[in-house]
């Protein structure tokens, strides 16, 4: 195996991991302290990339633009919760799904309004363009530490907020018994708000991320959100600490099952069935993994403790 091509893929791996925990911990958030189904969670993620592309443009610098766009993203989840999501809490999962994902096709013809058809490409600052070299054969992407530094400075903030706030404590309160939570007292509408709001900045931050490599185009979220599900399925519904644990893990399976199952195939079968079944199981393999997990632990790995 080339050590090389090991050690660039497991870096694809953990970047895809950290950014699929920015989108799933909201989620999770959502889902697990609010009940509440959130398919529009991807058309946050879209409209963070575009704010933060216009933004870059407009100031000239893609990490001021990132600093200015979050705040904007997170009122605009708060706008989804308060004017969307609030009157919908009594009813049941099915008028959710159906609900955001009206707000799905809503966001996105608002988008093709304002921005066009076309993507957005975001340049990067300079520093960023580069490639730091470790040897011959391992270079680098310069951005790529950037995300994977990002990702990890988020959700170790994310952590420091859950476990050591006033915030984080009403929060994981919540997501184990919101009942109990509004009956000590505590403003249920604005805690909701509130999540709402941090969920939908930590999915607009993964999408200002991701622009500079992807472009910000619309859609753009529509296949994050099914791996996002399958994150916080994997880890347990309302369990941030399942989150990030199950998003490293569907991000390091999926992008090394990508690269190296064929090889892994060709050990006990021919080469050409070997190059013609690693595709078609690689691309199966995260929800192969999610049946599993939910035929032998139907809460996921790391449910929260009381529900």
């Amino acid at each position: 195996m080339d050590t090389s091509l090991l050690i660039i893929q497991t870096l694809n791996g953990l970047q895809l991991g950290l950014l699929l925990f920015l989108v799933a911990s909201g989620l999770t958030l959502v889902f697990g302290i609010l009940d509440f189904v959130n398919l529009a969670h991807a058309s946050l993620y879209m409209l963070g990339a575009f704010i933060c592309a216009s933004l870059t443009y407009l100031v000239g610098n893609f990490f001021l633009a990132v600093l200015l766009a979050l705040p904007l993203t997170a009122a605009l989840g708060w706008a989804v919760e308060r004017f969307i999501a609030r009157p919908l809490y009594a009813r049941d999962h099915l008028d959710h799904v159906l609900a955001t994902f009206g707000l799905i096709l809503v966001f996105d013809t608002a988008a093709h309004l304002i921005w066009g058809p076309e993507g957005i490409a975001v340049p990067l600052p300079p520093a960023f363009t580069g490639q730091i070299e470790l040897s011959e054969t391992l270079v680098i992407p310069t951005y790529r530490l950037v995300i994977i530094a990002a990702g990890l400075v988020a959700a170790t903030g994310l952590y420091w907020m859950v476990t050591h706030t006033r915030l984080g404590m009403l929060i994981r309160a919540g997501a184990s018994n919101r009942t109990m939570v509004a009956a000590l007292g505590i403003n249920i509408e604005l805690l909701f708000g509130l999540v709402f709001a941090l969920g939908a900045a930590l999915a607009g931050l993964a999408g200002m991320l991701i622009a500079p490599i992807t472009e910000a185009s619309i859609g753009m979220g529509n296949q994050v959100i099914i791996t996002a599900f399958v994150v916080i399925i994997v880890g347990g519904i309302g369990s941030m600490k399942g989150a990030f644990i199950a998003a490293l893990l569907i991000g390091l399976i999926d992008t090394l099952g990508r690269s190296f199952l064929d090889d892994i195939f060709k050990l006990v079968m021919s080469p050409d069935a070997a190059e013609n079944s690693a595709p078609a199981l690689s691309a199966m393999l995260i929800y192969i993994i999610m049946a599993c997990v939910l035929a032998l632990k139907p809460q996921g790995l790391f449910p929260p403790k009381v529900r």
